[in-house]
């Protein structure tokens, strides 16, 4: 059941030739660095900093022969590639979300009346964008496959940007729910992409912080957007165009720009990245695989796939984000709307949605930090449930609270949200096992988890307003579901990884076939909560 060096391409089949060179070449290199502790002292560190691995079960004997990793250039890649691969990502997902939710301080700049929208028109082109975002994630994560990621991520940076523009350019709600729908295209392949490969770069232990860090982009976006909307409409009435459309256009280009230039700036994928030389990428090669341990998942064949579909975590997974992410779109589509009905002006309510955001990015990282060095998920996303619940509950008796209140609400609202959002994320990745269960568990997360995108976009009525029970009501509801399913995952966590420390998991030891190919479904493997 253990992998030995010598037959190192079974262990990591067909598709991962190349990682296993890697890992052959690091073998072969010689050793003229003094080890600095024994061997299997190196891999007990290792392993004693990994969530999932049962270190008595799970021993790394591919690697006993071998010298022990130098933890200074352990630390030296690992800084290296703080400075590499999140940073680009992090800009281009802050671009994405602008571009993709400006359309909500362009609504109160002028946007229904400049192109004569009535009733539901609004909500029909905010709900557009997410049905080829839906579609196309997983699709744009298999081309991600076969083209270098630089390639692609800035490719369709810059079609999206093209699109942004044209938003500023139509005349009528078909020409702006055209422009929202290809939007949403080439927009569809990001946040999947640059997930899939910042995992590529971490270890599980190593994610959630970097996974934080770039999905705070998110949130500075609400705050940065409405700062740029502020200055961008002072330009209403150049050239012959309204304010509103200054901020598609202005913000489009910039996106269209350093979407062409960021070619040169987003890493590929860790065999071919140019930041690193060829002793650190055997290097990375080998504590990545030092995490996994014996949870692998590097043959996709019917078992396997199936396994992985019918995997209830996953689909548990998916209704925890889903939840979380109803609020997070109703904040970024719909505070500036929200605060403008509390009697400020339109660029008043700009302005003061900026603090929001500040605010739950600051909360994000924090948590992100407190939930990586405890190695816990649960009461982090509880925790930011019930500040949302809070919230929603003052603005669902909005007639009987001060204008100061309710905006304390939106703090509420914006915060807990996004407080629970990432961690949800990052606690199914840390359950999935292997490399093809990560990637397709991520995708489903993502790819249906998006239809609260969907919700979002039809829960906050015009008629409604400013009121809107039906919005409020609606996305506290969904915040509860978050609770529940997080609350079911939790549980479930616990019962299985009781019944494994029983043996009760053992006889999946008899399928020698399978069991190199089990990923989290192996015996070995402990769930974190």
């Amino acid at each position: 059941m253990q992998c030995r060096r010598a037959t190192v391409e079974h262990c990591y089949g067909d598709g991962w030739g190349v990682w296993g060179n890697f890992v052959k070449r690091e073998a072969a290199m010689a050793t003229s660095t003094p080890p600095r502790v024994s061997s299997s002292d190196a891999e007990k560190v290792a392993a004693s900093e990994i969530d999932n691995v049962d270190i008595k079960m799970a021993p790394h004997e591919e690697y006993a022969d071998l010298p022990p990793m130098d933890p200074v250039a352990l630390k030296k890649l690992r800084w290296k590639c703080d400075l590499h691969v999140v940073p680009p990502l992090f800009v281009l997902f802050l671009l994405a979300f602008l571009d993709r939710t400006n359309i909500g301080n362009a609504k109160i700049q002028g946007l229904e009346d400049g192109l004569h929208l009535s009733g539901s028109q609004y909500n029909i082109a905010l709900f557009i964008f997410f049905v080829p975002y839906i579609l196309f994630e997983v699709p744009s994560n298999i081309l991600l496959k076969k083209i270098a990621p630089s390639t692609w991520l800035s490719s369709i940076m810059f079609f999206w940007g093209v699109a942004t523009m044209g938003q500023g350019l139509v005349k009528d709600f078909g020409g702006l729910v055209g422009t929202r729908f290809v939007l949403g295209l080439f927009e569809a392949g990001l946040f999947p992409g640059c997930i899939y490969l910042i995992s590529m770069y971490y270890e599980r232990y190593e994610l959630q912080w970097r996974l934080s860090l770039f999905f705070s982009a998110s949130i500075i976006a609400g705050a940065f957007g409405g700062l740029l909307a502020y200055a961008l409409v002072k330009m209403d009435g150049l050239g012959g165009y309204e304010g509103f459309r200054w901020i598609f256009i202005i913000e489009g280009l910039a996106t269209a720009v350093i979407g062409a230039a960021s070619k040169l700036w987003i890493v590929d994928w860790p065999e071919t990245a140019k930041f690193l030389n060829d002793d650190e990428r055997a290097m990375l090669v080998r504590k990545l695989a030092v995490d996994v341990g014996e949870a692998r998942m590097d043959r996709l064949d019917s078992k396997s796939i199936k396994r992985t579909l019918l995997d209830w975590k996953i689909w548990c997974g998916t209704l925890m984000y889903m939840g979380a992410l109803v609020t997070g779109y109703a904040t970024s589509f719909f505070i500036p709307t929200i605060i403008k009905q509390m009697n400020y002006t339109a660029e008043e309510s700009q302005l003061r949605a900026i603090p929001i955001f500040v605010v739950a990015t600051a909360a994000c990282l924090i948590v992100a930090v407190a939930a990586d060095r405890l190695k816990h998920r649960y009461s982090f996303i509880i925790a930011g449930c019930l500040i949302g619940i809070i919230g929603y509950s003052i603005l669902l008796n909005l007639d009987d609270v001060s204008i100061g209140t309710r905006y304390m609400a939106a703090f509420f609202i914006t915060t807990g949200g996004f407080m629970a959002q990432p961690v949800t994320l990052a606690w199914l990745a840390n359950q999935m096992g292997g490399h093809y269960k990560r990637s397709i568990g991520s995708a489903v997360q993502i790819g249906f988890g998006n239809l609260g995108g969907i919700v979002a976009s039809n829960i906050f009525l015009k008629k409604e307003e400013p009121h809107y029970p039906v919005g409020f009501g609606t996305a506290l509801g969904f915040l509860v579901l978050t609770i529940v399913t997080s609350t079911i995952f939790y549980i479930g966590l616990r019962l299985e990884n009781n019944k494994r420390d029983a043996g009760g998991r053992d006889y999946r030891y008899e399928d020698v076939s399978e069991v190199t190919n089990l990923g989290d479904d192996h015996p070995t493997f402990r769930y974190t909560y």
